[in-house]
């Protein structure tokens, strides 16, 4: 992953965020979330920031899909949006083996599971600095399980109706673009539960209008 070149409105918003993330307490660790719906363009913006950071500070990049449930944990409960909110992720665990540690300045696991393969894995453990930014992208990392763990949330901001057909687009023929299509209902209806229980954007202290991929907006709460 390489950041857009510098004459680029996604850069500009990009050096914008490097330098507000990177003047987080200096000489210490933080934790910054990257939060957003699926779809929304999370796992392409933390990689991008984490390239521009790289340059000033030591930077950890995890993904809160390590930590999803086996797929039967998942929907032992049913299908619908309630379980896909509340029995995705594996909390305990990623406080266990990343929060804490990052914490400590002891190493952490990046992942305990193959959410593809659904299978437990076995990563080696990756040291962390004084001073390292422990940036993690995913799903609801504003739930209130969570609201601890960050000194910074990014939300990056995209409505339905960009999003899943943009999300549904990765995975080839045959996903629904549509917001409203049934097949949608369970990952749709998730996240507006989180939208309504934990108002991650109106957390944040950063969002980002990731809308139009090439001119990305950057607004910061007071």
């Amino acid at each position: 992953m390489r950041p857009p070149a510098p004459s680029t409105q996604r850069w500009v918003v990009l050096r914008d965020l490097a330098d507000r993330v990177a003047a987080l307490r200096p000489g210490e660790r933080v934790a910054v979330a990257v939060d957003g719906v699926d779809g929304a363009g999370k796992t392409v913006l933390a990689d991008e920031l984490a390239e521009v950071l790289a340059g000033e500070r030591d930077v950890l990049r995890l993904s809160i899909d390590g930590f999803h449930r086996p797929r039967a944990e998942r929907v032992a409960r049913g299908r619908g949006p309630e379980t896909f909110y509340e029995d995705s992720y594996d909390y305990d665990a990623f406080r266990h083996v990343v929060v804490e540690p990052f914490r400590r300045g002891e190493p952490v696991t990046p992942a305990v599971n193959d959410v593809v393969a659904d299978r437990a894995v076995h990563p080696d453990p990756v040291a962390v600095g004084v001073d390292t930014v422990l940036l993690v992208d995913g799903i609801f990392l504003q739930r209130p399980e969570l609201t601890d763990v960050w000194d910074a949330t990014i939300w990056v901001d995209v409505p339905f109706a960009v999003s899943v057909p943009r999300g549904n687009a990765r995975f080839g023929d045959g996903h629904d673009p549509d917001p409203d299509a049934e097949s949608n209902h369970r990952y749709v209806g998730g996240q507006l539960l989180y939208l309504a229980e934990a108002d991650p954007r109106g957390r944040a202290g950063w969002v980002v209008d990731n809308t139009d991929l090439d001119s990305p907006v950057l607004y910061v709460a007071p």
